[in-house]
């Protein structure tokens, strides 16, 4: 499940969820959606790049999202319910020529910090 939004050089997809039921995983499911995804927000809605939010601790997710080209942008600490850190993480579309969107935060931020647009 995924959307679009942000504005200016903000305007990108969002990963809002990939689920797999178990007994389908292992098929690359997942991938074929992050693909259509991402496909969508670039040649249909001209973003600049795809997001999507991660728990630190799950590292099976933060690899499958690394091989898909993927990279941590900054980290957002207490993200999931006031607890656990999230990561952001973003893939650059066409659109983004020079790659801006992908160029890493070097510190972490807070959830106050983040932009709802």
């Amino acid at each position: 499940m995924g959307k679009v939004e942000g504005q200016g050089e903000s305007w990108h997809g969002h990963v809002t969820a990939v689920t797999v039921s178990p007994e389908y995983r292992r098929q690359q499911l997942a991938k074929k959606l992050m693909n259509l995804l991402e496909d969508v927000s670039d040649k249909i809605d001209k973003a600049y790049f795809v997001d999507l939010f991660v728990r630190a601790s799950n590292t099976p997710a933060i690899k499958m999202y690394e091989k898909l080209g993927y990279i941590i942008y900054r980290r957002v600490l207490r993200y999931y319910s006031g607890e656990e850190d999230g990561l952001d993480m973003r893939k650059a579309l066409s659109r983004d020529v020079e790659k801006k969107s992908v160029i890493p935060l070097k510190r972490p931020i807070t959830p106050d910090e983040l932009e709802y647009d």
